[in-house]
């Protein structure tokens, strides 16, 4: 399946509540998480999700790069976003 469709098909709650509806899988994430989550499913390319992050809760430099990545490996790990996923 193509990663932006199943981005699009994942439900993402105000409260951070998601749902896979192709695995059955439900997940918790931060109001951080929540953000990345909505800029993937628009289809944002990383500067954009940087800029995102930077401006709604002020995380900069180094740390907010390796969260990012951190949170897409997880993501990753958990079959929401495929292995050869990169952003």
């Amino acid at each position: 399946m193509e990663t932006q469709q199943k981005l699009k098909d994942l439900a993402v709650s105000e409260t951070g509540f998601v749902f896979d509806p192709h695995t059955g899988n439900s997940y918790n994430t931060n109001e951080t998480g929540r953000a990345i989550l909505l800029a993937l499913k628009e289809g944002l390319e990383r500067a954009a999700v940087v800029q995102l992050l930077k401006s709604d809760f002020e995380i900069f430099g180094d740390d907010l790069e390796r969260d990012l990545d951190e949170f897409l490996f997880l993501l990753r790990e958990n079959g929401v976003l495929p292995q050869h996923f990169t952003l």
